[in-house]
């Protein structure tokens, strides 16, 4: 009875183990918390921002930013960041430079666009 007690209890602890393992792998990533937006609105939006800089990689998405309604986080060919604020209309309203790239010339007070 003993041994069947101590390997369930061993067995349970690699599941919780296991578990925590997991969650931590899906949840350390930057911004983790914040679901990125989606939906035919968001695809306008990012459409309307990849064309406004010339192209590049969507990064992130945020719908009800502080700065616009619509956020859309862009990596330009060249490597540098971009946000792209556009209102509900999907007019553009600022494009800060990200302060995480280094070739940034915007970056001292950045000013927007």
């Amino acid at each position: 009875m003993y041994v069947k007690k101590v390997l369930l209890a061993l067995a349970l602890a690699m599941v919780v183990l296991a578990g925590a393992g997991v969650a931590y792998a899906s949840g350390s990533g930057e911004d983790s918390s914040e679901p990125q937006a989606t939906g035919p609105g968001m695809e306008k939006a990012k459409s309307i921002a990849l064309d406004y800089t010339n192209g590049g990689q969507v990064t992130g998405t945020e719908v009800g930013d502080e700065e616009g309604y619509y956020e859309v986080e862009i990596i330009r060919e060249d490597g540098s960041q971009v946000d792209v604020h556009l209102d509900r209309n999907y007019n553009v309203l600022s494009t800060p430079a990200d302060h995480e790239g280094s070739d940034s010339t915007d970056a001292s007070n950045d000013s927007g666009g």
